[in-house]
């Protein structure tokens, strides 16, 4: 009943939802291919300035006429710090040196863009918008919900669930421990917040009226229809489709989620300031070495972290380069296939409907 619920509120048919996956990721195109099979497209626009957030929904639009969501940070960004930032600024010369990049320079500490990011969604009006990091102002629910606009946001504990169906959410995005790329965490440590899907799923659907989408680490039908089993209305999925041809990571990127053979991802704050889960490689290690020396403070906050390694992570992408990439990924990235988005999505119903069969 709730899966029903929720597929009729966002207008789809299969209960698959594409992460947003702001960044190289995420494109218009991979989007519209996951709504036009039946599913949820995501875009993230977190990056991005107003006028290309209302650029990237038009282009959606002119690629299908189905349901597509648009997803924003809503918070995690430091007003001010005390962290000295020569140490970080050598460490990232050595990989511009690596890359044949001159030295980096710092970037400024970003202010928070959302309020102007969501003028653009509310201008827009895409048929559904979800957030994480925080929780938008009630004033600015409001104002999507009255525009027609379904509304989710993410949780990592069932603490911050309760915070959100408080909020006035239509649905709750439960990210488990095992999730690749980014935490939304905004409501305890990091540390405390790491639940695995399966319990996450189990608190939060036992005391939340609201439909549960489970993310983190799933990866095909069986994932899917055990996650629906256990109470979710809906799954999302982001590394699954990295390797999609739609899908913009750059070449080295899906040959690394493809060739992986065991579980190498890592919790980490190198590349962005805020703890992400991606295969470990050279710059993880680099970083991680410099901490061991007892420079636990050297890492930027969210986002000039981000901003100062993002030439590093452009080049390293254009070269070929996988060591100095940020490469997202859930734990279940063992099992990438590489294949169209609309392709895939049949192949995780037909799994699902197998899994079915052999549990009846």
């Amino acid at each position: 009943m709730a899966t029903n619920v929720l597929l009729r509120r966002l207008g789809i048919a299969h209960p698959i939802l594409l992460a947003p996956m702001a960044g190289s990721g995420g494109t218009p195109e991979l989007a519209a291919a996951v709504s036009e099979a039946g599913g949820l497209g995501a875009w993230g626009g977190a990056y991005s300035k107003p006028e290309d957030i209302a650029a990237a929904i038009r282009a959606i639009r002119k690629l299908t006429d189905r349901p597509f969501s648009i997803n924003l940070f809503a918070g995690g960004y430091a007003s001010d710090h005390a962290i000295d930032p020569r140490p970080m600024l050598d460490l990232v010369g050595e990989a511009h040196a690596a890359l044949g990049l001159p030295p980096p320079v710092l970037p400024p500490l970003p202010r928070d863009p959302f309020a102007e990011q969501l003028e653009a969604v509310l201008e827009e009006r895409p048929p559904a918008f979800s957030f994480t990091f925080g929780v938008p102002a009630a004033a600015q629910i409001t104002a999507l919900k009255a525009r027609g606009i379904a509304v989710s946001g993410t949780a990592t504990t069932l603490a911050e669930a309760l915070v959100l169906e408080e909020a006035g959410v239509d649905a709750i995005a439960a990210q488990g421990a095992e999730a690749g790329a980014h935490r939304g965490t905004f409501a305890a440590s990091f540390e405390h917040s790491m639940v695995p899907i399966a319990t996450l799923l189990r608190d939060i659907c036992a005391r939340v009226k609201l439909p549960v989408i489970a993310s983190g680490g799933l990866m095909d039908g069986r994932d899917i229809a055990a996650a629906l089993r256990l109470g979710a209305a809906a799954v999302q999925l982001g590394t699954a489709f990295l390797p999609c041809p739609e899908s913009g990571a750059p070449a080295p990127y899906k040959q690394a989620l493809l060739s992986a053979k065991t579980d190498t991802t890592v919790i980490t704050r190198a590349y962005s300031g805020r703890p992400a889960r991606g295969l470990t490689n050279r710059f993880i290690a680099m970083v991680n070495s410099k901490m061991a020396s007892g420079k636990e403070e050297f890492i930027l906050p969210f986002r000039q972290q981000n901003d100062l390694t993002r030439p590093m992570r452009n080049a390293a992408g254009q070269k070929g380069m996988p060591d100095y990439i940020s490469l997202w990924a859930g734990q279940g990235v063992t099992r990438s296939r590489q294949m169209p988005a609309a392709a895939l999505v049949k192949t995780l119903l037909a799994e699902m409907s197998g899994a079915e069969v052999v549990r009846a």
